[in-house]
């Protein structure tokens, strides 16, 4: 107990629980438990109150009985032995378009996209149920109860990322695999708690982390229709985990004015926190946000692998000036042929989903004067990556 009278959280209790309730002990990685632990550390120092540490506790239940029926799963089945064929992959710095043509990607009848639903509740695999025959399974309901409940708790976040609309059908980050590994606490799973999004500061591991993602991809393949995976994350600062995970895979790189990016993302993060923890100081967020564009592209302009043959680099202003053709030429890249249908489906997605059907996202440049940057000198700063990638200065707020 603390200082306040507030039960802290005890990593074993709630280690113990997990593992009481579904009957399962082993995690796929004898280093889960220390790591947990490290999260609870983290947890029970940012000052939660009671019903904070409560809900805490809940979502570290939800993500440990997760994994562990999910480990368990593959003693059940033999999902170990799904292959995961060809994956494509878009990626590029956060706010340069990933998101759409991984929505455009995802309505391709013959892809398979992660979904929320699927990645929210892995357990059983979706392949399972379905061959059982009883309906619709109904954690696609329960996720969509999930998202109804984000939604109305940052209603900013549809301005800049109207696909929450989609609730437990839309289109989860690679990134969120890794919940159930404690790397990051992101909202789309610690929603509940009245926290700071935590993506630094907890162990990284790519490779384990990487190995976590594939066994998901296994999960949710097995015993469903042979498609091939389209999918969206960061995967630029770990390029060589990436292709050592996915060595047949292939990457379109969607490259953005650094400027632009540094503005957007943080007030991007900004409306998300506002529903979580209330307004947040904008200054510091700003000059966390162009440290970190900063680190990214200097990763971009210094990694060997940024020019491996398995890439496809395309310009953020190409992709918005033709979304479809871009889509094409990367399917033509990767090996595979946009049929008729999934060009006519893509096309009616661009038709009936504007991207500011609830409301235009709204931010500017100045968050960055603000801070005392110079906006020319940030050009200056950004022209080598500019000019080696052919992205020009857009020209806006």
């Amino acid at each position: 107990m603390s200082g306040d009278g507030i039960e802290r959280l005890d990593a074993e209790a709630i280690l113990a629980r997990a593992e009481a309730e579904t009957g399962l002990s082993d995690y796929g990685d004898p280093t889960l438990p220390a790591r947990f632990a490290q999260a609870i550390d983290h947890l029970n120092g940012i000052g939660l109150d009671a019903a904070g540490q409560a809900k805490a506790a809940e979502v570290c239940h939800w993500l440990l009985t997760s994994r562990l029926a999910m480990l368990g799963d593959r003693i059940l089945y033999p999902i170990a032995d799904e292959v995961i064929d060809r994956p494509m992959f878009a990626t590029g710095e956060p706010r340069s378009g990933t998101t759409l043509m991984h929505a455009l990607m995802s309505v391709d009848p013959d892809a398979r996209a992660l979904r929320f639903w699927e990645v929210m509740y892995p357990s059983p695999p979706p392949g399972v149920v379905a061959a059982q025959g009883e309906g619709d399974d109904p954690r696609i309901a329960r996720a969509d109860a999930d998202w109804r409940e984000i939604n109305r708790q940052m209603p900013k976040w549809l301005h800049s990322h109207p696909y929450n609309d989609m609730l437990g059908n839309g289109l989860p980050e690679d990134e969120r695999t890794w919940a159930f590994d404690f790397r990051v606490m992101t909202p789309t799973a610690w929603w509940r708690v009245p926290m700071q999004t935590l993506v630094g500061g907890l162990p990284t591991d790519p490779a384990a982390q990487y190995r976590l993602h594939r066994m998901m991809l296994q999960q949710l393949q097995y015993g469903r229709p042979e498609k091939y995976w389209v999918l969206k994350g960061f995967h630029g600062l770990r390029l060589d985990a990436f292709f050592d995970s996915y060595p047949d895979a292939t990457l379109v790189y969607l490259h953005r004015d650094p400027v632009q990016v540094a503005a957007s993302r943080t007030m991007m993060m900004a409306d998300i926190l506002d529903g979580i923890v209330g307004p947040i100081d904008l200054k510091e967020a700003a000059k966390l946000h162009l440290a970190m564009t900063r680190a990214s592209i200097a990763n971009t302009m210094t990694n060997p692998l940024i020019h491996d043959p398995r890439i496809h680099h395309v310009r953020y202003t190409d992709f918005v000036a033709d979304p479809v053709g871009t889509i094409r030429d990367y399917y033509a890249f990767a090996g595979r042929t946009l049929s008729p249908q999934a060009e006519a489906a893509m096309r009616d997605y661009l038709a009936n989903n504007r991207g500011d059907r609830y409301g235009k996202f709204q931010y500017s440049t100045s968050l960055l004067t603000d801070i005392g940057e110079d906006i020319a000198a940030l050009h200056a700063e950004f022209a080598p990556f500019r000019e080696r990638f052919g992205v020009e200065i857009e020209k806006r707020g």
